[in-house]
């Protein structure tokens, strides 16, 4: 196939500020995991597929299964929905309980953005 680009469960995208390897990287309706370190504005190499613990909202209870959003202003997932630019994430593979700083979460396909 000649319009073949690649696989596509790795993507680049420019990061929109400083990233660290194993974060959570959204731009847009797109998450994935970071790769490796970047500077903001440069190219990053996200993974956007698995399962990956990632921080969440200490206070929430997630159950398996949950749905999971990102938070933007505390750079966390939490199981509440919102509306506009929290993108869903994905959804847990495990519980996780109040006073649990990670959830293991399975990343969902791009483009879904508020409650889904």
């Amino acid at each position: 196939m000649k319009n073949y680009v690649q696989e596509g469960n790795t993507i680049t995208v420019v990061a929109p500020a400083a990233i660290t390897s194993g974060q959570l990287v959204v731009v847009g309706a797109i998450n994935g995991v970071a790769a490796f370190d970047a500077a903001s504005g440069a190219d990053v190499e996200v993974t956007v597929e698995g399962v990956f613990e990632l921080p969440k909202v200490i206070t929430d209870v997630v159950a398996q299964g949950d749905k999971v959003y990102w938070d933007s202003g505390q750079a966390k997932l939490t199981k509440t929905a919102g509306t506009g630019s929290k993108p869903m994430v994905g959804v847990a593979t495990a519980a996780a309980g109040n006073g649990v700083t990670t959830v293991n979460c399975r990343l969902m396909p791009t483009g879904q953005i508020g409650p889904a």
